[in-house]
């Protein structure tokens, strides 16, 4: 019935908890969210909004700016781990970089405060092809190059992406990185306003997907990389297949009959060949959104059987945006490497199958959905190594 797919065989990651894959994986069993009380991100100057922003750090020669630094820490730390677990390259390594707002830190500096007066190095790092070129370099990787782009999505479409390319026989490998590092007083302030991001209380306050009483999001920021393969020894998953699909409905909001998103779950199983019954998680996209929480709680409530749990690590990690999806893959592919979910604590009551804090895992298939802005629907489809 389940077969081997393709295999992430490394990690690596840099988040509001800092930089690197074990200062990710502390925080999310402490139990506690990365987001804290920062500044420059409000309308008034001195005054401070709950944000999980990456922390300065990197190597200045991967670049100026902190998404450059993050795009190529990430990538690095999850080579070395997938060569720590057996993995060695073939000839045709590609590079997928999902990417929604690039460079946000130096168009901001560049353009608004130093208008166009830029040398041509600097207008370069401006670039999107910029660090892929910076990075295929340091490996000699020759296989393609490209960015993805499905906003919230991103993470899943690379993913599904990554495995088009190996079942074509396009590459051998792939090395995946999803960066948003866009929290900006401009960013912060429009999602505010839009009526979904929350920056005035506690994470485990404001977010509590599947929960009353849940207000929306804190915003995060991310760079989550990984190295996919089907020939690798020491996988911490395997992904099965997945589908995307498009409500074609609205700028902002979920097509209210939910049947694209329906039928992109159901499409991503059978691209799986696996049935809903077989499902022990659904690792939500969960944003504490009403009309998200209510789309997958409907999924999960029709599709999936009483023995199928849910849970959303937003409230720990926040919500990262173009790397939202990517770093909860991560999440799920460390908890099949180390026995545990770390589901945030419920604090309000919640829906009967949510998860509640550290959770011993089982060995049965996760799916993992994420929904993005204008329309965009994922589903991919995780499963422990054998």
């Amino acid at each position: 019935m389940v077969g081997h797919g393709l295999g992430i065989c490394g990690i690596g990651a840099v988040s509001g908890y800092g930089w690197g894959r074990e200062p990710l994986w502390d925080g999310l069993v402490s139990g506690k969210p990365a987001a804290t009380t920062a500044s420059g991100l409000a309308k008034e100057p001195g005054e401070t909004v709950w944000a999980a922003r990456v922390p300065p750090g990197g190597a200045q020669q991967d670049g100026p700016s902190r998404f450059a630094r993050a795009m190529h820490a990430a990538a690095r730390e999850a080579i070395q781990d997938a060569g720590d677990r057996g993995w060695r390259p073939g000839r045709r390594v590609g590079l997928l970089h999902a990417v929604v707002l690039g460079e946000v830190d130096l168009w901001r500096d560049f353009y608004m405060t130093r208008g166009s007066r830029l040398s041509v190095h600097e207008y370069l790092a401006l670039m999107p092809s910029t660090p892929m070129s910076t990075l295929m370099q340091e490996y000699g990787f020759h296989g393609p190059a490209m960015n993805v782009s499905a906003m919230c999505a991103s993470g899943n479409a690379g993913l599904i992406t990554a495995k088009g390319w190996l079942d074509a026989g396009i590459v051998d490998d792939v090395v995946f990185v999803a960066t948003d590092l866009s929290l900006t007083l401009e960013n912060v302030l429009h999602f505010v306003e839009l009526g979904v991001a929350v920056t005035d209380t506690d994470p485990l306050d404001a977010c509590r997907p599947f929960q009353q009483g849940s207000r929306g999001f804190v915003m995060g920021e991310a760079s989550v990389a990984f190295v996919l393969s089907t020939r690798a020894a020491r996988p911490y998953l395997h992904m099965l297949g997945g589908a995307m699909s498009h409500d074609a409905y609205h700028v902002t909001s979920i097509d209210p009959q939910l049947a694209h998103i329906t039928d992109c779950f159901h499409d991503a199983l059978a691209n799986a060949n696996v049935p809903a019954s077989a499902v022990r998680y659904l690792n939500a996209h969960g944003p504490g959104t009403q009309q998200c929480d209510h789309a997958e709680a409907a999924v999960l409530d029709h599709l999936f059987p009483g023995d199928t749990n849910v849970y959303s690590v937003k409230p720990l990690t926040a919500h990262c945006q173009g790397a939202a999806s990517a770093i909860e893959i991560a999440v799920t592919a460390l908890a099949y490497d180390r026995g545990v979910i770390p589901a945030p604590p419920a604090v309000a009551p919640a829906h009967p199958r949510l998860l509640s804090g550290l959770t011993p895992i089982d060995d049965g298939i996760t799916v993992k959905s994420s929904l993005g802005m204008g329309g965009h629907n994922s589903v991919v489809v995780l499963a422990p190594p054998a």
